[in-house]
């Protein structure tokens, strides 16, 4: 393998943070996740996006595993809603292995509640960071985060991206989507390709190429899409089309019964 091709800077990274731009697009989030499910089980992987997951998104296997919340490196606990000077003491404790953490409170005053107490995460730690699509930094607000000095950051996309003071490297080529640059990489390095990935990859290219009807669309995106069916991915519905069933109306009884029509003599 070539050093500083895709599949050695995976092999030479032990925690991976995938961003996907700000209000990324249904491509974008399929190229994502099926990097963050190919990678997650040799390598500390997370995938953060600054904008909430569109209802539309559901589709996509692991959706649920995007999170807005940047830090994954300190936990902190706090007290909701819960004054600080009630508080007399913090202590901690190390039993059979376990940390144990108590909060004493002053004389008269009750313990903050199992409600009250909040878990949160701040500050990143990640060696390698992939950048999903996007064409600035105003699309990666993550980037101006000191805790991200020092990372290696990766560009994924159809298109070069233009980062001012940043070193990138680069893996963006004309595709008819992410998800077929994606679904390449992820061939070329050998990576893990099951039915969930090779799903959300199907689902990518054919949203990022407009049902294969874009102009980027060559010979290779059917070859690309006839693998991914190989290994098990499926074509999905884009929505599911409920039909109603009206009940028609009974007809009257008497309009099944013999017609008499009387008529007028004429003279």
């Amino acid at each position: 393998m070539n050093e500083g091709s895709f599949g050695s800077i995976i092999d030479s990274s032990r925690s991976i943070l995938i961003l996907l731009p700000t209000k990324p697009y249904f491509d974008q989030v399929a190229a994502g996740l099926a990097l963050y499910l190919a990678l997650r089980e040799k390598k500390d992987t997370t995938i953060t996006c600054p904008s909430p997951m569109l209802v539309e998104f559901n589709r996509l296997v692991g959706v649920n595993k995007v999170t807005s919340e940047l830090g994954n490196k300190n936990l902190t606990i706090r007290f909701a809603n819960y004054k600080a000077s009630d508080i007399e003491k913090v202590s901690y404790d190390i039993e059979n292995g376990e940390f144990k953490l108590t909060v004493v409170p002053k004389a008269g005053f009750a313990s903050p509640k199992k409600e009250q107490v909040v878990f949160e995460y701040s500050g990143l730690s990640a060696e390698t960071m992939m950048l999903i699509g996007g064409t600035s930094e105003t699309d990666f607000p993550a980037l101006s985060s000191k805790d991200l000095e020092g990372s290696r950051i990766i560009h994924l996309g159809t298109r070069a991206l233009s980062l001012s003071g940043e070193k990138v490297m680069s893996f963006a080529a004309p595709a008819s989507s992410i998800s077929e640059l994606v679904a390449t990489l992820i061939n070329q390095s050998g990576l893990r390709l099951d039915q969930d990935i090779a799903t959300n990859l199907i689902m990518g290219i054919e949203e990022g190429s407009r049902d294969f009807k874009g102009p980027e669309v060559t010979p290779e995106t059917f070859e690309i899409v006839a693998q991914l069916l190989r290994a098990g991915g499926q074509r999905m519905p884009k929505e599911r089309i409920e039909v109603e069933i009206e009940k028609k109306e009974e007809a009257p009884k008497d309009w099944l019964e013999p017609k008499i029509y009387k008529g007028t003599s004429i003279s």
